[in-house]
């Protein structure tokens, strides 16, 4: 009895606990700036790797559905680095992800840990998706990293669009994100086998072979049903 609960210890974890294979690498790299330092005080390495854990996990098997590695865009590390730039919050290319500065300089104390994890949520969804062999269109995925917030509960309904809103399917973050939502409607395992399909190519007709109707067609009569 016991070797046979060792057995099933050793199986659950291998299962369930795989994505703490994956090395996580967090760097500051600049410390001295006034985010850079906040960033140190406030969030610190031990806490990110534990929230890069966390939303790895959720976006294997709550979004994408993988339950296999064979199944998975798979990083033996994933690296995230704060760095001292402007624009935008955060970036991610390959398995590198790099969060401003300024965003650790301008978010307010107590919203500062939710705001960071939300940012993590969008930020390595890019790290993990397919993306049609970089053929996927970018408001696609944009629209799928912010469908992980929504889905994750980690969006703002303050500034997050709202259902309908928008002019295009395919015009990115929030507003994808809802179109996704309304597409998950029709289909509970929409995102996981579009994402599936896009493993080596992107077809816009995936929509009709998942949806059985063209894209656009979901899109218009996803606008008539939220008419604002």
């Amino acid at each position: 009895m016991a070797n046979h609960l060792f057995l099933f210890c050793l199986v659950t974890f291998a299962t369930l606990g795989f994505a703490s294979a994956i090395q996580y690498v967090i760097t500051n790299l600049a410390p001295k700036t006034p985010g850079g330092s906040r960033f140190d005080r406030e969030i610190g390495i031990p806490l990110s790797k534990q929230l890069m854990g966390s939303v790895n996990t959720f976006i294997w098997y709550n979004i994408f559905q993988q339950q296999t590695p064979a199944d998975r865009k798979y990083n033996d590390y994933v690296y995230l680095n704060v760095k001292d730039f402007t624009g935008v919050a955060g970036l991610a290319q390959a398995n590198v992800i790099d969060i401003s500065t300024q965003f650790f300089q301008i978010v307010p104390a107590k919203d500062l840990k939710w705001e960071f994890t939300a940012l993590l949520y969008h930020e390595m969804t890019h790290v993990f998706q397919w993306t049609g062999g970089n053929t996927a269109p970018t408001g696609l995925m944009e629209g799928i990293a912010d469908y992980v917030k929504l889905k994750a509960k980690y969006i703002n309904p303050i500034d997050f669009p709202k259902p309908g809103q928008g002019d295009r399917w395919d015009q990115g973050y929030g507003i994808t994100a809802r179109f996704l939502e309304y597409c998950e409607s029709l289909r509970g395992d929409f995102v996981a086998q579009l994402n599936k399909k896009m493993r080596n190519a992107y077809n816009e007709h995936y929509f009709v072979d998942l949806l059985g109707k063209p894209v656009g067609q979901l899109w218009n009569e996803y606008k008539a049903k939220h008419r604002i």
